[in-house]
């Protein structure tokens, strides 16, 4: 067994760590990057209608993400399990993870768009203007639907990524991207016969892609041997209630972190309706703009949760240090960098997205404070992979409840209407949220580490 309770010293073997790290993270991070790309296509092509489907869409999206990335962070709990299986050689275990998750996500994604479809009704008392709703539900409705397809994407994207391939999805989120932007521009507009929907256009495109991509996924394992294999593991005796409960006890917390940090944005962006259509559509350029530097540090996140589970597998916590080093690194190297862009280009940035005046002035004064906490979403972002990477997730959901919903959301509100400083306090409610649980994520993972260094 290798020496584990010995300490690197702080520079060493970082470069290999940085390039390991990155050789996950780029396909990760091109997937991302190219569902970013969508997204914009999308706000772009509709922003060009007005700033009221530009809202509407916005209002859509908010709403739908607040119940769509429960289910999402329930998909990643498979990445830490497989990962630990798969550096141990044990691939029957694996196989029996995919089947159970499969079928559990099938039935969760059918659970999340039937609840979707019961929150249209509660549209009217979100306190809304009449035209934003009558532009944004039609948009919503179409990306209810698409939560089923998408939900089995997910399981299988995380159980790739636990064995350590991240390619293969990357492949298929950009063919299904392509796919998105071409008939967003056939049904938004209503180009070469097909109807012109306008909002509502880009969410049936989107829906399309989503259905596209665990089929597409699906027939590569079905066809590609090394993954074939997986599958020929399959049996009735594999269908276990213990299975399931492994997934959803590793699964629930991770997803409980991610919906109260994603509620509290989902939350926030409502709270910029009662400021105004152009608050609105401003907070949704914004939020466009940071994704460009959150995605890259996401994706060197999910390659830090493959590396760590493969180590915490091998009981190594010497390489867990490095690996954690290495990541905080290049994220930190990475959000100064986007910083600097946003606050030198934040009154160009939000020309790519509409031609109206106020929208532009309010999405510039935006950027300074998504340039502000680039730095703390860094570091909260990481540290959560790290700790996901060994399976310690329950305390992370308490961190977020502290972070977003008892400081985030409350100094935001009070910011923006106690104080009266509008769209930019709401963004400093998110500046002090992500410090706080930076800091007590920091403070968790090296706790945990020196437990295990002497456990071991």
């Amino acid at each position: 067994m290798r020496n584990n309770n010995l300490r690197s010293s702080p520079l060493s073997g970082l470069k290999s760590e940085h390039f390991k790290t990155l050789r996950l993270a780029i396909p990760i991070a091109a997937a991302q990057v190219g569902q970013l790309v969508v997204q914009i296509v999308d706000n772009a092509m509709v922003g060009r209608l007005g700033a009221t489907p530009l809202a509407g869409v916005a209002f859509g999206g908010n709403v739908f993400f607040f119940l769509f990335i429960f289910g999402l962070g329930l998909a990643m709990g498979i990445t830490p399990l497989v990962g630990e299986l798969y550096s141990q050689g044990r691939h029957r275990s694996s196989a029996q993870i995919l089947q159970n998750s499969l079928a559990l996500y099938l039935g969760i994604g059918v659970v999340i768009s039937a609840l979707q479809f019961l929150t249209v009704p509660l549209f009217q008392y979100m306190g809304q203007p009449a035209e934003v709703l009558e532009a944004g539900t039609p948009y919503y409705e179409y990306l209810a639907w698409s939560s089923i397809p998408l939900m089995m994407f997910f399981a299988l994207r995380s159980f790739l990524e636990g064995i350590g391939n991240t390619r293969v999805a990357m492949t298929i989120t950009i063919i299904s991207n392509v796919v998105n932007i071409v008939f967003n521009y056939l049904l938004i507009y209503g180009e070469f016969g097909f109807p012109a929907m306008g909002a509502a256009g880009a969410g049936l495109s989107t829906l399309i892609s989503r259905i596209l991509m665990p089929i597409m996924l699906l027939g590569y394992f079905a066809w590609h041997q090394s993954f074939r294999r997986y599958l020929s593991f399959y049996a009735r005796a594999n269908w276990s209630r213990r299975q399931v409960g492994t997934l959803l006890a590793l699964g629930f917390p991770i997803s409980l972190q991610m919906t109260l940090e994603g509620g509290a944005f989902a939350i926030t962006g409502i709270m910029m309706g009662w400021l105004g259509t152009e608050a609105l559509a401003a907070n949704q350029i914004a939020i466009l703009v940071c994704n460009m530097a959150f995605l890259i540090v996401l994706s060197i996140g999910s390659a830090t949760t493959i590396r760590v589970s493969h180590e915490y597998g091998a009981r190594n916590f010497a390489a867990i240090r490095r690996i954690s080093r290495s990541s905080y690194i290049i994220g930190i190297v990475w959000n100064v960098f986007m910083a600097t862009i946003f606050i030198t280009c934040r009154n160009v940035l939000p020309r790519i997205f509409t031609v109206d005046q106020a929208v532009i002035d309010v999405t510039g004064g935006l950027l300074i404070m998504v340039a502000v906490f680039q730095v703390f979403d860094g570091l909260q972002s990481t540290s959560l992979c790290i700790l996901r990477g060994m399976q310690d997730v329950k305390a992370t959901s308490v961190i977020a409840f502290i972070s977003y919903i008892v400081i985030n959301l409350p100094v935001g509100y009070l910011f923006a209407f106690t104080l009266g400083v509008g769209p930019q306090g709401l963004w400093i409610g998110f500046v002090f949220g992500l410090a706080t649980a930076a800091a007590l994520l920091i403070y968790r993972y090296r706790k945990i580490v020196a437990r295990y260094e002497r456990g071991a």
